[in-house]
């Protein structure tokens, strides 16, 4: 059995929009923290699959490094599916290469962290000097 549209939603506010998802639990329910932070966005080229962690598969282009999407604003939440709210640009690359196929959105701004989401990239993206990867609005997280 597959999750309601409720949970999806209520799920995907909490971690992405550090918004309280109320009637679960005792009267609070699961409750956003204190200071809702940042989530980082990664670049892989493969799936890092569900036991992988920030680190793994993740792009290693000269200059490249994750970027850090504020958990509230950054984020667009809609029926179980969650897009950021303006494109996500990482750093130009100096040198090196490689084929970004997959993102990934984890708890750290580098080391392995841990993976929450992750999703293909539709075109891929080839990286390397001078070349300046972006992820657009259009890229989605769904629950379903």
């Amino acid at each position: 059995m597959g999750k309601s549209n409720v949970w999806e939603t209520g799920l995907l506010n909490l971690v992405f929009k550090n918004t309280d998802f109320t009637g679960l639990g005792d009267a609070g329910g699961l409750l956003g923290s204190a200071g809702a932070g940042n989530l980082y966005v990664s670049l892989h080229t493969s799936d890092p699959g569900e036991a992988g962690d920030q680190e793994t598969n993740e792009i290693a282009y000269t200059s490249y490094a994750r970027v850090a999407v504020a958990r509230g604003a950054g984020w667009t939440v809609s029926g179980g599916q969650v897009v950021p709210a303006a494109e996500i640009s990482f750093p130009q690359g100096t040198g090196g290469s490689g084929t970004a196929t997959h993102f990934g959105v984890g708890t750290a701004s580098s080391g392995a962290g841990k993976l929450l989401y992750s999703g293909a990239i539709t075109p891929n993206i080839v990286c390397g000097d001078g070349v300046a990867p972006a992820l657009d609005t259009a890229t989605n997280i769904n629950e379903d």
